[in-house]
């Protein structure tokens, strides 16, 4: 099998759990330009093709410049992304990188810092879902650009 070729199709055979995890991941309130920078980075660390070319689509329809999709695997060194931004990215790959000592007081007061107790409870749960996606998708092999249509990513034109 090749690498590129689809599992089986989660969506449809788990399409209530799908539905309900959509919802669910509809639901946040949070700041959508902050939540996509959040989201990209999560896939990338987490190798999900699917995932981040989805994101990627979706930040630029939203107006995102093309320069700081592409600096937001180098976020530390780049001069493009501001405080809330970096903390933001910082907690994402914090989350998604656990290690074995969790996440370090440090860490949390400079999330804090940036971040009021709920904004900081939001994105934290941004970033379960998020990871739970990578997860589904990386297990079962979703194609990228495979539900473009559905998500109506096709008007990104990133093809």
């Amino acid at each position: 099998m090749s690498p590129h070729s689809a599992r089986l199709d989660y969506t449809r055979l788990s399409a209530e759990l799908f539905k309900k995890y959509l919802d669910f991941s509809m639901a946040f309130k949070m700041d959508e330009a902050l939540a996509v920078l959040v989201d990209i980075r999560a896939s990338q660390l987490n190798a999900c093709a699917f995932c981040l070319d989805m994101h990627i689509k979706q930040a630029r329809l939203r107006g995102e410049r093309e320069l700081r999709l592409h600096h937001v695997a180098i976020w530390r060194e780049s001069p493009l992304f501001e405080p809330k931004e970096r903390a933001a990215l910082a907690w994402a790959e914090a989350l998604t990188r656990l290690a074995p000592e969790g996440i370090t007081d440090a860490a949390y007061a400079a999330a804090r810092e940036q971040f009021s107790e709920a904004e900081l409870s939001d994105l934290t749960w941004r970033v379960a879902a998020i990871n739970g996606w990578n997860r589904l998708n990386v297990a079962f092999r979703q194609a990228p650009g495979s539900k473009d249509q559905m998500f109506g990513l096709d008007k990104a034109g990133l093809n």
